[in-house]
């Protein structure tokens, strides 16, 4: 189904429709469990600000087959912009201090490229990591993608990403390593996108209690999970990426190199590229040191125009947010239908406590 986009300045606003009814019908709970509040926190630079709003909405509407999902787009104070970006963010987003007094049913959070060693040097790090405690108690679920999945478990549990020699980026075999609500109907093995440069080891996730899910042997772990008072989600890959989003970085990351803000000619995607693009890549690399810059930028802009790239984790990401929407919306039933079954019990014999505003606990416990 279509995912709604909701603009700050619209109508109608989800996020004040709390109005329900006294005692809802069981039709009434799966309509509403159905109807879904996403939250997207963009931290992404400028350059790639819209196209990550439209990679999520893509996926998000690839996954919402039989779920009704208006998104809210959120951002984080504290990263800087330039005028045009800063002027589609009024337009389109909100702050995250409009958070704290409200909740949504997920929210997905996305990363931002590093300028300070340390992440928690940021300055966004204090907002980010209101952010993080909010979540914990304000939704049945939150999604950490990439840098931001790094950011998180930093702050939760003092674990220090590792920067490694060379760009981990391409698209990746993974395993499924663990049965979990999220990896239900995937393969054994499937195929997802990476793009990083730094990652967690998996002993210091398990030590802290965290579930890997997936792992692969050229990118290290894939996807993994933590029980807080919400599900904390977290990917180092990006299943949200389209098929040129690869294609388009390692242009930037080439540019770069040739204006000499990277010392090292980067690598080209791995398992991405067909074997003539390939071929002809490392043509332009070796000639680099040879021809103008701007020559060697026209001749891989040309290039890169008719590559040929792999495809091939769309249905794997689409499961996987699927998956995430079921979870979603099987924890918003299970409140409902817990709030209905105190409603409807005499005052007197309620257990003591009951009648306060509790936290929201999640229905589903996951083993560590």
């Amino acid at each position: 189904m279509p995912v709604t986009v909701n603009l700050p300045h619209s109508g109608s606003d989800p996020l004040r429709c709390t109005a329900s009814c006294a005692n809802p019908s069981a039709e009434c709970m799966e309509r509403r469990s159905r109807s879904l509040t996403i939250g997207l926190v963009n931290n992404m630079p400028d350059a790639a600000l819209e196209a990550t709003e439209q990679q999520f909405l893509s996926l998000l509407s690839a996954a919402s087959d039989g779920f009704s999902v208006s998104l809210v787009l959120y951002s984080l104070s504290g990263i800087p912009r330039g005028a045009s970006a800063q002027n589609h963010i009024d337009q389109k987003y909100r702050s995250t201090e409009s958070l704290w007094d409200t909740e949504l049913d997920g929210l997905i959070v996305t990363g931002k490229e590093p300028i300070a060693p340390n992440l928690a040097d940021e300055p966004f790090w204090h907002s980010f990591a209101s952010v993080v405690e909010w979540a914990r108690k304000k939704t049945y679920s939150t999604i950490w993608s990439c840098l931001a999945a790094h950011a998180a478990v930093l702050y939760m549990d003092g674990i220090q990403r590792v920067r490694s020699s060379q760009k981990c980026s391409g698209i990746f075999d993974c395993t499924r390593i663990a049965e979990h609500p999220m990896t239900a109907n995937l393969p054994a093995r499937f195929r997802l996108p990476h793009s990083r440069w730094n990652g967690v080891r998996e002993p210091d996730l398990t030590r802290s209690g965290y579930q890997v899910l997936s792992r692969s042997d050229g990118a290290g772990v894939d996807c993994f999970v933590k029980q807080e008072e919400s599900l904390f989600l977290f990917f180092q890959g990006h299943p949200e990426y389209k098929l040129d989003t690869l294609l388009l970085e390692y242009r930037r990351d080439i540019g770069r190199f040739l204006r000499g803000e990277a010392s090292v000619y980067p690598k080209s995607p791995q398992g991405y590229f067909d074997h003539r693009t390939l071929s002809e890549l490392l043509e332009v690399q070796r000639e680099a040191a040879m021809r103008p810059h701007e020559e060697t930028f026209a001749r891989l802009a040309m290039l890169l125009s008719t590559a040929g790239a792999e495809d091939g984790w769309r249905t794997t990401a689409a499961t996987l947010y699927r998956n995430w929407l079921r979870y979603i919306s099987s924890e918003k039933k299970a409140r409902m239908q817990k709030e209905r079954a105190e409603a409807a019990m005499p005052a007197e014999v309620l257990p003591q406590g009951v009648l306060e505003p509790a936290l929201r606990t999640p229905a589903v416990l996951m083993t560590r």
